[in-house]
């Protein structure tokens, strides 16, 4: 026998599972949020996005005190500035977990703290931190779990000396050295901003290049910038093993014989699913080969009543992807009008210097269409790259081989995550990259970027034009 009963349960507090309870609210649905954490937020508020990146604005303000007046980029070690630095990433997430609680309260979304397994394909149990147990029937049910590190059996992570992106987060201090194992986005950031307070950082890759599904033109500078600062960049490099030597040091051996000694380790090789203790064989469910849960394009699993959003049904696992998710099941499972969607999703990578992306890279343009022309704006040609210190930002833009159509655009430097959305409306209303020389931009901007790129498209296309 049920406890209770709701249309929803909700179970995850993240991203996703937010934006599907305050969606089912406001379609007059009664909304059970089962959190198994203190406060709301999933590990976008407490482990991932938002401490990440204040960790990173931190490091930018410290990178443009030191060369606002002429000083060397000095580490953050301790004392006051580390103190402040930790304060200000402590502020930000108690004050975005109290807006979550409130949003969520204000809306009429009932929240429970507790674990939430399976009973049956429309029953959860939910059990509380003191050990109680509650019973509860619901019409539908939306997975919104969540991931968490994935940690290979050869990288011993004890959380103290050999960390993951969750306990990096929690060290007191700033290690002098650290060696990053991974070359994907949480791997960069984090290598990036750590490097830019002044720990000396060495990244394993066994890739060719670090994010090597951009543009490759981004990572180089990425990288030209990473080691500018200090940093190592180790390409094609494989892990054979990683052990703290019980005394100060991380020893790192690689396949070619490199030893690495290191302060601390930081094991980013990616994250995995977060479905232990659902139960999910009780709902009629079970995860694929990826780990992940099976869902259609509406976010719905093979059983008609249970949906899932968000990093456990896979990539892309961006919070702004899994927000869409979340709206987007709760209106198929109340049969509303779907939201109409572009399918147009910027990627933007806070590492330093910023990274964005949208739409085809100039490889996949010219295989697509048999080639591409390309327009670049540098910092260095925009005034204001000079006023920011970020003379080697650039903005390409790509276009269909005639030079008209835009079909992507990749961004490397200051703002960039806020500048791709200029041409994620221009990509969206399926615009000509003349739209840009069209139009005034404000002085002194980045996004005159996007008029200087577009002139350049336009003086490619009129080069042709006098040859023919």
């Amino acid at each position: 026998m049920s406890d209770a009963e709701f249309d929803f349960v909700v179970i995850g507090g993240g991203p996703g599972g937010q934006k599907a309870a305050v969606q089912a609210v406001k379609a007059g649905a009664r909304v059970l949020l089962v959190e198994r954490e203190q406060a709301v937020g999933g590990e976008c508020v407490r482990r991932g996005t938002i401490p990440s990146k204040a960790l990173r604005h931190s490091a930018m303000v410290h990178l443009r005190w030191m060369n606002a007046f002429g000083g060397t980029e000095q580490p953050v070690r301790c004392g006051s500035t580390l103190a402040a630095l930790l304060d200000h990433q402590d502020r930000v997430l108690r004050g975005h977990e109290s807006y979550l609680s409130r949003q969520l309260s204000r809306n009429g979304v009932t929240t429970w703290r507790g674990h939430a397994s399976f009973v049956g394909p429309d029953e959860v149990c939910v059990r509380a931190i003191d050990g109680s147990k509650r019973r509860v029937k619901s019409r539908f049910i939306v997975i919104a779990t969540g991931s968490r590190p994935r940690t290979p059996p050869n990288v011993p992570v004890d959380h103290e000396n050999i960390l993951d992106s969750d306990s990096i987060l929690a060290l007191p201090y700033l290690p002098e050295s650290l060696v990053v194992l991974g070359g994907g986005v949480i791997a960069t950031e984090f290598a990036t901003v750590l490097g830019a307070l002044g720990v000396r950082v060495t990244m394993v890759d066994k890739a060719d290049r670090p994010l090597a599904f951009l543009d490759p033109e981004l990572t180089e500078r990425l990288v030209a910038d990473f080691e500018r600062t200090g940093g190592r960049y180790l390409a094609k490099s494989a892990l054979k093993s990683i052990e703290f030597d019980g005394v100060s040091k991380v020893v790192t051996l690689l396949e070619d014989g490199t030893r690495l000694e290191t302060d601390k380790a930081l094991c980013a090789l990616g994250r995995t699913a977060q479905v232990n203790g659902l139960d999910l064989a009780k709902a009629g469910l079970a995860v694929n080969s990826r780990g992940t849960v099976e869902v259609d394009a509406n976010c719905r699993t093979k059983v008609e009543t249970i949906y899932a959003v968000g990093d456990v049904i896979g990539p892309p696992a961006l919070a702004a992807t899994s927000m869409e998710q979340g709206r987007r099941a709760v209106r198929h499972a109340l049969g509303l009008e779907g939201l109409a969607s572009k399918g147009l999703t910027p990627v933007g990578i806070y590492a330093i210097p910023e990274i964005a992306t949208i739409g085809l890279t100039e490889a996949e343009a010219r295989a697509k269409f048999g080639g591409a022309m390309v327009g670049r704006a540098r910092f260095e040609e925009l005034a204001r790259g000079l006023i920011n210190d970020d003379e080697r930002g650039l903005i390409k833009l790509v276009c269909t081989p005639d030079g008209r159509r835009l079909v992507g655009a990749h961004i490397v430097g200051d703002g960039s995550t806020e500048l791709i959305h200029v041409a994620q409306m221009a990509l969206a209303a399926e615009a000509d990259v003349d739209v840009f020389f069209e139009n005034i931009f404000n002085f002194p901007t980045f996004a005159e970027g996007f008029l200087v790129a577009a002139l350049d498209v336009y003086e490619q296309r009129q080069a042709l034009a006098r040859a023919a």
